[in-house]
């Protein structure tokens, strides 16, 4: 998972998409997740750290990360696999 460079966050869990000016609040799991992925970790870094520092089984986790992906992706926040936004130089 890796948000588009313009997309603003917070430790609070609001995000800001600059080109369009749209904002949304992200519960306080769904910052600390977005926060990681902009630190340049990896899903699997993100997900073990997550199970490390919340009372959430592995499954549940899974449902969530999905959720919370098919959203990222419905308001066009994320930069898909592939995409020019990906950049040569970014890190995974």
């Amino acid at each position: 998972m890796k948000l588009k460079p313009n997309i603003a966050t917070s430790e609070a869990g609001f995000i800001f998409n600059p080109a369009t000016g749209d904002s949304f609040a992200a519960n306080p799991l769904a910052a600390d997740i977005l926060a990681r992925a902009k630190a340049g970790l990896d899903a699997a870094a993100i997900k073990a750290g997550i199970l490390e520092c919340y009372d959430v089984a592995p499954g549940q986790l899974e449902k969530d990360w999905d959720d919370l992906l098919a959203q990222l992706r419905d308001f066009n926040l994320l930069v898909e696999a592939g995409s020019e936004e990906q950049g040569a130089g970014n890190k995974k």
